[in-house]
């Protein structure tokens, strides 16, 4: 978590040296790799995770597409204005094989690691940490209204600030996947899946500014 959070603030310190697009738009190549570099931090540690079977997968698949909606709602049935500037493959598009490697890149991201790296932290650690210093001695699923409280609103303000209403509603779903299953794996799935139909929709409408 602290290297995918270390990597974001690169990117956005980037933004501020220079007009050249590797420094105004450092994503297109910072994302990329923060994916290969996260991807293989979770793999080589793949072993000292605490995973579980996945539970109660009608409640988890549910709580992915609410959370979708959650965050589309305000364009697409609000009428709030659309968020067209952002993480935008189509600059590539006369260049198939960037276009598409940026497009995989991205959705690997954000499906995969994004998820991973995420709730191994949130779900897996922190809120079990707010419970008892020696973590793993703490049921996974446990309840405290401090772990509860503080994750939510952690998980809030690590997204920015046009998204806290969505993230805040969201962190505290997540946890009550994982109150709901206490299975670690239940929660990468629900956020995997919600990032899942949020880029597939992205791609739909164009609005890159969900990335």
């Amino acid at each position: 978590m602290f290297l995918f959070l270390l990597l974001l603030a690169l990117a956005s310190g980037l933004k501020t040296l220079g007009p050249a697009f590797w420094l105004a738009s450092p994503e297109y190549w910072i994302f990329p790799v923060q994916t290969i570099l996260c991807g293989a931090v979770v793999f080589f540690f793949w072993r000292e995770y605490e995973f579980h079977p996945l539970r109660d997968p009608f409640f988890t698949f549910g709580i992915a597409t609410v959370v979708f909606v959650i965050w589309i709602a305000p364009q697409q049935f609000l009428g709030f204005a659309a968020r067209n500037l952002g993480f935008d493959p189509e600059i590539f598009a006369t260049m198939p094989a960037a276009y598409w490697a940026t497009i995989g890149f991205r959705f690997l991201r954000l499906v995969v690691v994004v998820p991973l790296v995420e709730e191994i932290f949130w779900r897996g650690f922190l809120l079990r940490y707010l419970i008892g210093e020696k973590f793993e001695d703490v049921r996974f699923g446990k309840f405290s209204w401090i772990s509860f409280s503080v994750v939510s609103l952690a998980f809030c303000f690590s997204h920015s600030a046009s998204d806290w209403g969505a993230a805040l509603i969201t962190g505290m779903l997540y946890n009550c996947v994982a109150y709901r299953t206490r299975s670690l794996t239940s929660c990468i799935i629900a956020h995997a899946v919600t990032n899942l139909l949020l880029g597939i929709w992205i791609m739909k409408t164009g609005q890159w500014g969900f990335w």
